[in-house]
């Protein structure tokens, strides 16, 4: 019997029911915050770094899937070299045997990665970080590993253990027994590392959550406390490696840092196949596999499947001869110095800072007593409506999706395609102007969205 599957004539039928499927058999909450704050939109396709919905409308995107579509979408690259591998008809997964496609990845994310020597392939960011938690145990025969205070690393178990913000663990414990440190404070680390038990410190270069950086030396400086304790240094990529910060690696920024580990994701997928990795040094890997009888000791089932692999080395193709490093590096220093250039204007506008195409900005507490009066009715309602309130007209007046930085932040993160150019920053900091313009006058929509937002934040408590 021949089965026979249409899915565009299934997608043309039923494809206007999103919402409501999403609501019935998912997240029910999801399509109820959408609905809220006006971001129910309906988009049709995706090129690049802009949406397109029924109309003929175009979006630009300064959110990028969180970081995932590094490239912008469907990158014909990545595209080729998917229909390529699927056409090719490998004989993948046999679980017995040793495909090409992992080897030569690995080859060239390691090319780009000194001092690192071997990879681990799996399937997400979170599953990068379990890894690296698992090898960094085995390898020091310690329990106890450090991460930071507000940290993001994932929301499965090992790395929710090791995530620094109390609204993802709570409800959630037991635990892992790691422990939090200040970013930044080497005297805490320190002393976390005279207890003895210490396996390793996992840290972002830059924090997703309120994009907030290391300090000048901080890494370097934690690496060698770290190896005169003979504890390892993980440094978690997935969101600020591959080009993000303008250089490969965000740690690359501070000479002399060598990490044990490394952790990526996210921008190598090409935005179409799941993919995580976890480089790290040569010892360690022959640590945990250290006979044939731990062969298979950690593993994963769609590990370095062909696609994610081809996929993977599209990414890699395509950011050495497009040169998207750089682009992100100059890009993203003029994004971010036009908008610095705004804090003098704007008394709301309380810091802009980052690294490449990794932005944050921050509102803070006016001087003026009329916008200072207005300020105080929303943080009293719930931290970090403001930065919402200006999110959501730069999505429905000016058609450019953002977001906040994190729950209860009055910080929007911008975490564009690394293709972006000058016309996206010009587009941005336009719309950007005229939202902070709204918000100064002291009226208009703005405000009256912000009135609507303290309901429904007074309705949840």
């Amino acid at each position: 019997m021949t089965t026979e599957f249409d899915l565009g004539a299934l997608l043309a039928e039923r494809g206007a029911e999103r919402y409501e499927l999403h609501g019935k058999y998912l997240n029910h909450q999801l399509p109820r915050m959408l609905h809220t704050i006006g971001f129910d939109k309906v988009y049709e396709r995706g090129e690049g770094a802009y949406f397109w919905d029924a109309d003929g409308n175009d979006y630009l995107d300064m959110l990028a899937g969180f970081g995932v579509m590094g490239l912008g979408r469907h990158h014909p690259v990545v595209r080729k070299a998917l229909h390529d591998v699927l056409d090719a008809g490998l004989a993948d997964l046999t679980r017995f045997d040793c495909q090409p496609l992992p080897g030569l990845l690995a080859e060239k994310l390691l090319a780009h990665s000194p001092h690192l020597d071997r990879v681990f392939f799996g399937n997400s960011g979170t599953e990068a970080v379990e890894t690296a938690l698992k090898f960094a145990r085995y390898a020091t025969g310690r329990p106890r590993v450090l991460y930071c205070d507000h940290a993001f690393h994932g929301l499965t178990t090992g790395s929710l253990s090791v995530n620094g913000e109390a609204g993802f663990r709570d409800g959630f414990a037991p635990l892992l027994p790691d422990t939090p440190v200040p970013l930044g404070d080497l005297d805490a680390l320190a002393a976390e590392l005279k207890k003895g038990d210490v396996a390793a410190l996992i840290v972002e270069p830059i924090q997703g959550k309120g994009v907030h950086e290391a300090p000048p030396g901080y890494l370097r400086a934690a690496q060698e406390l770290l190896h005169r304790h003979k504890a390892l240094l993980v440094v978690d990529e997935v969101q600020t490696g591959l080009g993000r910060t303008g250089d490969f690696y965000a740690y690359q920024h501070e000479d002399g840092v060598e990490p044990d580990l490394v952790c990526v994701a996210k921008a190598l997928s090409g935005g179409y196949v799941p993919v995580g990795a976890t480089l790290g040094k040569d010892w360690i890997f022959k640590k945990v596999y250290s006979s044939m009888d731990r062969v298979l000791v950690h593993s994963a089932s769609f590990g370095s499947n062909a696609q994610a692999m081809a996929a993977g080395l599209a990414v890699l193709a395509v950011m050495e001869n497009e040169q998207t490093v750089a682009n992100a590096r100059l890009t993203g220093d003029l994004l971010k110095s036009r908008l610095a250039a705004l804090t003098e204007k704007y008394e709301l506008l309380a810091d802009v800072r980052g690294r490449g195409l990794m932005i944050g900005i921050e509102f803070g507490r006016p001087r003026s007593l009329k916008l200072r009066s207005r300020w105080t009715m929303l943080q009293a309602a719930r931290k970090g409506l403001f930065a919402q309130m200006v999110v959501v007209p730069l999505l429905q007046r000016h058609r450019i999706l953002t977001q906040v930085s994190g729950d209860r932040l009055e910080v929007i993160k911008l975490i564009p395609p690394l293709i972006i150019g000058e016309a996206e920053v010009d587009r941005f900091v336009e719309a950007f102007t005229a939202v902070m313009d709204d918000a100064h006058s002291g009226g208009g929509l703005m405000w009256e969205f912000g009135s609507t937002l303290v309901k429904q934040a007074v309705a949840n408590r």
